[in-house]
């Protein structure tokens, strides 16, 4: 069955990745975007479809529309760009995720909500389950980002319990692919595009801090699967449970690019996690999530991108 879909922040990394498989599956796709750091670049190639339509717009405004599916990928979600603006980082979770909560009230669509693994904050429970509450500084830095998210989860509960509105809510552990920005600031964009121009890569800490990551095109199976799924509205975890050291990370990124970087360290960021895998065993039980892209696969794709792209830039 085919769906009026619409996805804010569709021009973004996961965003666009998304309208791609969605047209794919035969749906007539919205994508909205501000394009604070979505690019025009991401979804150039879905412009003349006939079921692709582009608004420029801010979703913290309200916008009136007739759609039966909204996905909310809206949100910087790096720390370059979320600290940039901290208040226009929260504004996005909260006075965004409500608008197009009262959009789906309205229009009686089902919203699936983007949430992250910053929920749970630098994490105390190893690996993070679904029912871990987190461990997150509201003062600090990244709290815009972190506490904006979780606000955003709340409002999603609230308008399921009062209004009736049908909810997803997932969190988003680290993900990697093409399309990321170069300048976003994570760490496998910044290690491969250090590696490329040769040049030090920068690893914040000792590098014996974990993260798991998730290539896009697994992300992006387990969102339209559980936007399928009926009787369950999360949160789920989405993501990857391999566990690598970010040192691990950078000498995989030099083996696999031919650089000749070095790697040196500066000091590790305020609130930075120091470790972060998820508890994947409800979205493997409600939707048979699996993962199919080793990190090795999705490193030389990712590679490959940002090689691409710095020739068509040169």
């Amino acid at each position: 069955m085919s769906h009026n879909v619409l996805v804010t922040g569709g021009a973004g990394f996961i965003g666009s990745h998304l309208c791609e498989r969605l047209l794919d599956e035969g749906n007539h796709v919205i994508c909205l975007d501000n394009f604070f750091t979505g690019r025009r670049r991401n979804i150039a190639h879905l412009i003349g479809n006939p079921h692709f339509e582009l608004i420029r717009h801010d979703i913290t405004e309200p916008i009136r529309i007739e759609v039966d599916r909204i996905f909310n990928m809206a949100c910087p979600a790096s720390p370059v760009h979320y600290q940039s603006n901290p208040v226009k980082t929260m504004k996005t979770s909260v006075l965004g995720t409500m608008n197009l909560l009262g959009l789906a009230k309205r229009t009686g669509a089902r919203l699936l909500q983007a949430s992250t693994s910053e929920v749970y904050g630098d994490p105390e429970v190893h690996p993070q389950p679904e029912s871990y509450r987190g461990s997150v500084n509201p003062i600090g830095i990244r709290a815009c980002y972190d506490e904006g998210k979780r606000a955003a989860e709340t409002l999603c509960f609230d308008y399921h319990r009062m209004h009736g509105v049908d909810i997803r809510v997932i969190r988003i552990f680290n993900t990697y692919g093409p399309r990321m920005d170069a300048a976003d600031g994570r760490v496998v964009s910044n290690f491969i595009v250090q590696a490329l121009k040769g040049e030090d890569i920068t690893i914040y800490g000792d590098g014996t801090q974990t993260r798991s990551f998730c290539y896009v095109d697994d992300l992006v199976t387990g969102i339209m699967n559980f936007m399928k799924h009926e009787g369950h509205t999360g949160p789920v975890n989405l993501g990857n449970d391999g566990e690598f050291t970010v040192q691990q990370l950078a000498e995989e990124v030099i083996r696999l690019t031919g650089s000749q970087s070095r790697i040196v360290n500066q000091p590790l960021p305020e609130d930075d996690p120091t470790r972060r895998r998820p508890d994947l065993s409800l979205a493997k039980e409600l939707i048979g999530y699996k993962l199919t892209a080793p990190l090795e696969e999705g490193l030389k794709k990712t590679i490959e991108y940002f090689r691409q792209l710095s020739h068509s830039q040169a």
